[in-house]
C-alpha cells in the first residue's frame, strides 16, 4: 500500500475524481461535485508535474476539496434572493389577521371558517355559526382564532 501512495498517477486521481462524480449522480445532494471535482483537478496537475510527491497531492487534494466547497457556498449565499411570494409554501399564513363568519358554530373548541374556497378548522372559544372571529395563528392545518370585536 505504502509503495502505490509514493507512485499515484494521474489516472489513479482521474478514477478517483470520475467514481465521485457518478455517485454524485445518484443523489449526493452537490457534496462530492466539488470532492470530484478536486480529485480531478489533482490528476491534471499531476500529469503536468509527474514527480509531484504523494504527500504534495493529498495535501492539494485536500486544500481544492476545502477551497470548491466555501467557494460554491459564498456563491450560493450571495445568490440567494428573497422570494416575489413569500407565503406560497405557507398555506394559510395569508389568512392571520383576517375576520371571517363562523361557517360551523365553534364547539368544544373546535370549528370551520369559509376562506375562498376553502373550509379551515378553527380553534377558539365556544361561538355560534355566523359570529365573526379574527384569524390570531396557524398550527398546520388548524387557524386559531378569536372572537371579533
Amino acid at each position: 500500500m505504502w509503495d502505490y501512495l509514493q507512485h499515484l498517477a494521474f489516472w489513479d486521481w482521474l478514477a478517483v475524481g470520475t467514481l465521485l462524480l457518478i455517485l454524485e449522480v445518484f443523489g449526493a445532494g452537490g457534496y462530492l461535485l466539488w470532492i470530484g471535482l478536486a480529485a480531478a483537478g489533482v490528476g491534471v496537475l499531476t500529469y503536468l508535474f509527474p514527480e509531484l510527491p504523494w504527500a504534495l497531492q493529498f495535501l492539494l487534494f485536500g486544500l481544492f476539496s476545502v477551497l470548491t466547497a466555501v467557494l460554491w457556498w459564498r456563491r450560493q449565499r450571495t445568490a440567494a434572493k428573497p422570494s416575489d411570494q413569500p407565503g406560497l409554501n405557507a398555506r394559510g399564513s395569508e389568512l392571520l389577521g383576517r375576520e371571517f363568519p363562523l361557517h360551523e358554530a365553534i364547539s368544544g373548541g373546535r370549528g370551520k371558517i369559509k376562506a375562498g374556497d376553502t373550509l379551515w378548522l378553527v380553534s377558539g372559544p365556544d361561538l355560534p355559526t355566523g359570529s365573526r372571529v379574527r384569524v390570531v395563528g396557524q398550527d398546520g392545518v388548524l387557524l386559531r382564532v378569536e372572537a371579533a370585536a
